[in-house]
């Protein structure tokens, strides 16, 4: 989930970069030392980078180029979880009233997708089947006592009755859909007793077969999963770390095809670094954000 707007500290800079994730090399799109920018997104013709910003949404050139505002027909403020339909048509937005919104580029008219469950319920969105017919999100609960809980659902990206796939205690967050459409990935701290130890999981789209596919000392946040199916990238915290906080220093790592993990690069960031799936069609690249702190 995002954190409430913040903005870059004096002598910080956001960083837009692409990753070649065979080679490493790094390519710097966009900066800025006065806006604080998040979570891209890729768009499926591999033209486009999606970023937010300071509640907006906003597009810019692979190749590099300004920040160009993406009308989103009026909504709320959004915050870092949004995600575009496999045909590039539509964005898919969580706003901060809670709720998910679907807004055709065409267009920009805005339709509410989210049902209401009271306002002590937040949708928190982060994938779409490889077919677009439905959306994966996270449902905050935010109970009489304070207490709060996150557990995985879908929705009909039409609109429709919500399906809650867990029901724990345990913090889960960033589930996404495999390409396939057989999977949902996510991380959750089902597997430790010490609070904030996140790893890495998936599930079958019906909320069955919870498999592991990390386990380590460190906070495993985001997986996204290639086009290709092949990888996955995620951003990795020091151990002890509880959440996924700012201005962290993280690695993107990468499981490859044979389950080997690897570190792609090393940065000063973690929330807004890759909240969201940020492959580019090719499955060769990927990008993110970083927050360096300038000397």
């Amino acid at each position: 989930m995002p954190s409430p707007t913040r903005g870059l500290t004096p002598g910080q800079r956001a960083e837009l970069y692409i990753a070649d994730v065979d080679t490493g090399e790094l390519t710097l799109v966009h900066a800025s030392s006065t806006q604080l920018f998040e979570a891209p997104n890729w768009t499926p013709d591999g033209e486009y980078l999606l970023v937010n910003a300071d509640g907006l949404l906003y597009r810019i050139p692979v190749g590099g180029g300004d920040l160009v505002e993406v009308p989103l027909g009026g909504i709320p403020a959004i915050n870092n979880d949004h995600v575009l339909s496999p045909d590039g048509e539509t964005v898919y937005v969580s706003a901060n009233d809670g709720h998910l919104y679907a807004i055709p580029f065409a267009t920009a008219r805005p339709r509410r997708v989210s049902n209401d469950h009271g306002a002590d319920f937040r949708h928190y969105l982060h994938g779409v089947s490889p077919d677009g017919s439905t959306l994966a999100y996270i449902g905050m609960l935010i109970g009489e006592d304070g207490a709060v809980t996150t557990n995985v659902f879908t929705l009909p990206a039409a609109g429709g009755e919500d399906t809650q796939l867990t029901d724990d205690p345990f913090p889960n967050d960033g589930s996404e859909y495999s390409p396939d459409g057989q999977w949902i990935y996510f991380n959750s701290e089902r597997a430790s007793a010490t609070p904030g130890h996140a790893q890495l999981f998936r599930m079958a789209t019906d909320g069955t077969g919870v498999e592991q596919l990390s386990h380590d000392e460190r906070v495993n946040w985001f997986p996204h999963v290639s086009p290709d199916g092949a990888r996955v990238v995620y951003v990795s915290f020091p151990a002890g770390t509880i959440g996924h906080p700012a201005d962290r220093d993280v690695i993107i790592r990468v499981i490859e095809p044979d389950g080997a993990v690897r570190d792609l690069v090393s940065l000063f960031g973690g929330q807004g670094t890759m909240n969201v799936s940020s492959w580019a069609p090719d499955s060769k690249r990927v990008a993110f954000v970083a927050y360096p702190l300038q000397s």
